[in-house]
């Protein structure tokens, strides 16, 4: 499902009630969910052109079909200098505390896509259209955020989650510690992001949110580190 959030936004919804997904910010991808996602997301470009495709992290529901979009379009890959590894081999999971769970290794066999060229790396303070790159690591190493001054829109990646990933009762929640490689240091990401007031959060997994009466805000408060 292709959605407008704001202009120039879009949000494409890989998963029913908005469990994974992806988004197009003026003209540049952003994720790609599965590879079995690379149907919807490739229906999407479709309709809405995109000359660039950015990462926030390569974990397997984030990267899953960039291999075949990139080829499919003919379009540069990007990522922070510290996903660029699990980017270009494939190998998503190695970052997680556990990656001989079963739950890595269903990832790893089924989700993830196979490794693609980066072309770029991006890292604090670079321009991706009117979006600053913010580094906001700890669910993965080089996790970036992306937020557009403007109008406040903020693309959030996993730093948190507007879902409960089990129940998919909507909600805000950090993400799941098994695949987090650093939760305090995603929580200090989380309180970089709370500085910036956004407007609307556009989550990995879960609805987009409109960040009215400083929902977002009060969230993070709860995790003030000692």
């Amino acid at each position: 499902m292709l959605r407008q959030i704001a202009p120039e936004v879009f949000q494409i919804s890989l998963m029913p009630r908005n469990s994974i997904n992806c988004y197009i910010i003026e003209g540049i991808l952003i994720d790609s969910g599965i590879r079995s996602s690379y149907t919807s997301v490739k229906k999407a470009l479709q309709k809405i052109p995109v000359y660039q495709h950015v990462l926030t992290h390569a974990h397997a529901d984030h990267q899953g079909c960039s291999d075949q979009i990139c080829t499919e379009f003919a379009i540069p890959l990007l990522c922070h200098p510290d996903e660029v590894l699990r980017t270009e081999t494939g190998m998503v999971t190695n970052d997680y505390p556990n990656p001989e769970h079963w739950i890595a290794k269903l990832q790893q066999k089924y989700w993830a896509g196979q490794g693609n060229k980066v072309e770029r790396t991006i890292v604090e303070n670079d321009r991706i259209g009117n979006f600053r790159v913010i580094e906001t690591p700890g669910h993965s190493p080089g996790h970036i955020s992306l937020f557009r001054e403007q109008d406040g829109v903020l693309i959030i990646g996993d730093v948190a989650t507007n879902m409960n990933l089990l129940t998919t009762a909507t909600g805000l929640r950090l993400p799941p510690n098994i695949f987090t490689s650093d939760q305090q240091r995603n929580i200090q990401s989380l309180q970089k992001l709370a500085k910036l007031n956004p407007s609307i959060i556009c989550f990995g997994h879960g609805p987009v949110m409109r960040n009215t009466d400083q929902k977002f805000e009060k969230f993070v408060a709860k995790y003030n580190l000692q």
